[in-house]
């Protein structure tokens, strides 16, 4: 075999490509280069979006790229031999490739990348590959700029805060700028923890120099000479990829003292939380990185003016500053043409849940959830009836299927009674017990609550009581007005955005899918079949063929059966496992 000087395969090592078996294919290719002494570039990158399709390793030849899907380590000798070796092309495999027409295409069709941008391209431990991307050519372009020059075209692109509140960032920036003070700090959000949520992990995985980048531009902006990025000690590889590309910027002089010969100086720590929920918000993250306990407190004064040991302090999350350099470098008028008169720019979503397509996408605003769930999601899995989607999180509301043509703005999903939030979007279909993705949320947010609050603490924990006395068959008549009332004192009360928010997956499922409710309640059924306590398994004798199986199939012998007798179902010791569903070609078992 000839030497392939120009070649290279880049294997995807993100989380989900390391946890669908990355390193094991990175190790065989790595072994078989070596065996056969070919002169083929190994390298490895973040996580493209495909997560469906992990492991994704892209062949490189020429500047021509051919991406590949669901590889084994048992794949890799006919794409060494086929594409490397003869330069063919293995057709079946192929994920993505100029030229080539694929199931997936449609996955990027309509995504424009712009905070993902080098995600899933470049070496995420490699800053050579990231300047030869632009990299840091914005932080360069914004120390010729005056302060206040930069905050005004954050100002004029639109850019609207990524985590979820959805204020302005320019206007977040100038009050940071304003307030007096000698000493200022920026800080990075990058603790993620809603439930279906993988936006912020993939971005540091996949590129963490554009979030570093974007925090010396904001710290440029305000005049902080000292910053933090709060991160999940839960994401160890996107710690582990910070650390790195930190001590390289400040190799480079992008970081540290008089950065590119200015009179700018930046120091950039990292703060490893320990998982809390509740240190999302803003305050309760300050008094995490002072060595407090992670708790809200009262605003006014807000961050900007008495933040991080009482100096004013400007917070963004990892999205919102992956955008900020691409800005910088091409323009607010740029990027405010993309998305819609108040919601400027694109948005990254985590498709999670009942999706065939689960992954990460970046969209421009203004596309509709039905684009989003079935032009790039592809649909529901099974192709089961779509239900509903749960947006935002925790602190979200379920979005029904009669919706689905909503607009993806501000404005739009809030109307609804959800919120965007940091990103995470998590499908459901029929199967999906509206009343129990409600106790799902409400149990994550009483589990989380940092107790300070009264109606937060208490008050979560009464209605997660009602409903799990609901979907046990025990609801009461007065329970769904308990709810209410107990969501309005909640929201009215707390502190925070989390006790503020936490009654949102209630309200929501209580405004578009108060029959399920009801259901549970005064027929002791749930709709979806998915209550356990509520399912009954009865045999039907018409379809019944009398075969046995499901009694075979029993791990509890409760279903009596004998030859030519149709089978019978003992339900004092039925388990609800549906062993004898799944046994049963004749549907006769409900």
């Amino acid at each position: 075999m000839q030497d392939k000087e120009n070649y290279r395969i880049i294997v995807g090592l993100g989380s989900c490509g390391i946890a669908s078996g990355g390193r094991k294919v990175y190790q065989k290719i790595k072994e078989e280069i070596k065996k056969r002494n070919i002169k083929v570039l190994l390298e490895e990158t973040g996580c493209v979006g495909m997560c469906y399709n992990e492991v994704l390793i892209e062949v490189v030849i020429n500047g021509s790229r051919i991406l590949y899907k669901d590889i084994n380590p048992d794949k890799v000798d006919r794409i060494l031999d086929e594409h490397i070796g003869k330069g063919n092309v293995v057709n079946e495999w192929v994920a993505k490739a100029e030229g080539i027409a694929t199931l997936d295409d449609s996955f990027f069709a309509k995504q424009e990348r712009i905070a993902l941008r080098n995600c899933g391209v470049i070496s995420p431990e490699s800053i050579e590959e990231y300047i030869d991307r632009d990299g840091y050519k914005a932080i360069e372009k914004a120390v010729s700029m005056s302060r206040e020059e930069v905050v005004k075209e954050i100002l004029n692109s639109g850019l609207r805060g990524r985590g979820g509140a959805g204020f302005p960032t320019g206007m977040k920036w100038r009050f940071a700028k304003e307030a007096k003070g000698e000493k200022k700090y920026f800080i990075c959000n990058a603790d993620e923890g809603d439930p279906g949520a993988f936006m912020d992990r993939s971005v540091i995985e996949g590129d963490p120099h554009s979030v570093i980048e974007g925090m010396l531009i904001g710290a440029y902006a305000i005049g902080a000479d000292e910053g933090y990025i709060y991160v999940r000690a839960e994401y160890p590889l996107a710690v582990k990829r910070l650390y790195k590309a930190i001590s390289q910027a400040e190799e480079r002089n992008y970081l540290g003292e008089n950065i590119l010969g200015s009179n700018f100086s930046f120091k950039l720590h990292v703060k490893e939380g320990a998982g809390a929920f509740v240190c999302g918000e803003e305050t309760a993250l300050i008094a995490s990185i002072e060595g407090k306990r992670g708790m809200p407190r009262i605003r006014p004064p807000f961050p900007a003016i008495s933040g991080l040991w009482e100096k004013p302090t400007n917070i963004n999350n990892v999205e919102t500053l992956a955008n900020i350099p691409w800005i910088i470098n091409n323009g607010a008028e740029k990027y405010s043409k993309y998305g819609t008169e108040k919601s400027k720019g694109t948005k990254v979503f985590a498709l999670a849940g009942k999706i065939k397509r689960g992954g990460l996408v970046e969209v421009p605003m203004g596309l509709t959830l039905r684009e989003i769930i079935f032009d790039i999601g592809g649909g529901i899995k099974e192709n089961r009836k779509f239900k509903a989607v749960q947006m935002g999180g925790p602190s979200g509301g379920c979005i029904p299927e009669s919706l689905i043509d909503t607009t993806v703005d501000y404005d739009s999903i809030t109307a609804t009674g959800a919120i965007m939030g940091s990103g995470g979007m998590v499908v459901m279909d029929e199967t999906t017990c509206m009343v129990d993705i409600a106790r799902f949320f409400l149990n994550f947010t009483q589990n989380e609550s940092c107790g300070k609050c009264t109606f937060c603490r208490v008050g979560t924990r009464r209605m997660l009581e009602i409903l799990n006395r609901i979907v046990e068959g025990k609801g009461k008549e007065e329970d769904i007005y308990l709810l209410e009332e107990l969501s309005s004192r909640i929201i009215t009360t707390s502190l925070c955005g989390l006790g503020q928010t936490a009654p949102n997956p209630v309200l929501t499922t209580l405004r578009y899918f108060r029959n399920e409710y009801e259901a549970h309640i005064k027929e002791k059924k749930c709709p979806a079949h998915s209550c356990e306590a509520l399912l009954r398994f009865e045999v039907i004798p018409e379809l019944c063929k009398m075969c046995g199986k499901c009694a075979k199939a029993c791990p509890e012998n409760a279903i009596k059966w004998e030859k030519k007798q149709v089978a019978m179902i003992d339900k004092d010791k039925c388990i609800k496992c549906r062993a004898c569903i799944t046994s049963c070609k004749f549907m006769a078992i409900e």
